[in-house]
């Protein structure tokens, strides 16, 4: 089961329970805009066919955010998850809407992630990330 929300959150509508506003310097609000995570949404998509039975599927954002997350960090799948459920700028990169001080999803579901996101659809994206920092500079 899965449910396509492609639209890019709001930065300035991010809530945090405890106050304050994120900064638009972070380093993951700047990389949340360069990403473009509607283009690859439909082709993610495509990897849960058959996949109508169990628990929703996580968003593309979601999925590619804590595997670009754990890149960054070289952590491992369950340090991953816990820095996400510490850090609101982190979820606020996955696609979060307001801070949640909960996990976002179990460990194990980074080795699905890592499935339904091959090397070559990151290629595809690193592509296009690429094109698009060209074009604005």
């Amino acid at each position: 089961m899965y449910e396509d929300e492609r639209k890019q959150k709001k930065f300035n509508n991010f809530y945090i329970p405890f106050g304050g506003k994120l900064d638009s310097k972070n380093r993951w609000v700047k990389l949340s805009k360069i990403i473009p995570w509607d283009r690859f949404e439909e082709k993610y998509e495509k990897t849960l066919a058959g996949t109508n039975m169990g628990c929703r599927a996580k968003k593309f954002r979601a999925a590619l955010g804590a595997l670009i997350i754990q890149k960054k960090l070289n952590s491992t799948d369950r340090e991953t998850v816990e820095q996400i459920r510490e850090n609101p700028y982190m979820q606020y990169f996955i696609g979060y809407e307001a801070y949640s001080n909960t996990r976002p999803f179990d460990a194990s579901l980074m080795v699905t992630f890592r499935k339904r996101i091959n090397e070559e659809m990151l290629n595809e994206i690193n592509e296009s990330i690429a094109v698009e920092n060209v074009k604005k500079n």
